[in-house]
């Protein structure tokens, strides 16, 4: 028979996982979901921006592809640190995973969508163009999507930790009449154990034969 099989009882179901389990994807997921959302808005103060070129100025395309994605990446990263249940955890994974796919492709539908101009990279080298690429959209959804994934693996696969957390302190029940039976003495107790210490009567007959065998000067 399987472990998972028993019939143990869980405390609060299968579902239930240790928090640990996703506390590292989550709180990276956190901090890229927060670049994401905050990097067009202060990009600006180190020339690493697109255009406009101007510190939290708010246009449609940078809250439909940018801004959207990071505060989603946020949510499901706290959903993967904090939870407790694994479906909770799961959606959270996979909401993840989906943002950081929008940010990867959502400029392709920019227009299609009319969303707005995602505007330009503000760059005189190429270098500096591909690190806003990376930073800005394809490597930063990416990095979301193989760390969301690998959350979802995780809180989706049951280990023997994860069983054991279920389970809680393993306590062992004793029915009642179990009890009873085991401080009652059985009939088969009593005859292998019988009494060796004489009752009163006999007692009385032993001091009597004393006295009468006695020396009559003592």
């Amino acid at each position: 028979m399987n472990e998972l099989d028993t019939d143990v009882p869980v405390r609060g179901g299968w579902m239930q996982m240790p928090r640990s389990r996703g506390a590292a994807s989550g709180f990276l997921l956190i901090l890229l979901g927060a670049w994401g959302a905050l990097i067009p808005f202060i990009g600006a103060y180190f020339q690493f921006a697109y255009t406009p070129d101007q510190s939290w100025t708010w246009t449609a395309a940078r809250g439909w592809l940018e801004v959207l994605p990071g505060a989603a990446t946020v949510v499901g990263g706290l959903l993967v640190l904090t939870s407790r249940n694994r479906a909770v955890a799961m959606f959270g994974g996979s909401l993840a995973v989906l943002a950081g796919a929008w940010f990867v492709v959502g400029r392709a539908f920019a227009g299609l969508l009319n969303i707005g101009d995602p505007g330009a990279p503000v760059s005189s080298t190429d270098t500096v163009r591909v690190w806003l690429e990376v930073a800005y959209f394809s490597g930063l959804g990416a990095l979301i999507v193989f760390l969301g994934a690998l959350a979802l693996g995780r809180v989706s696969v049951r280990s023997l930790r994860d069983v054991q957390y279920a389970r809680g302190p393993a306590q062992v029940v004793v029915p009642e009449a179990t009890m009873g039976a085991a401080t009652q003495p059985t009939k088969a107790s009593r005859h292998a154990h019988p009494k060796t210490e004489p009752d009163a009567t006999h007692r009385r007959g032993l001091f009597r034969r004393h006295r009468e065998t006695a020396p009559a000067g003592r």
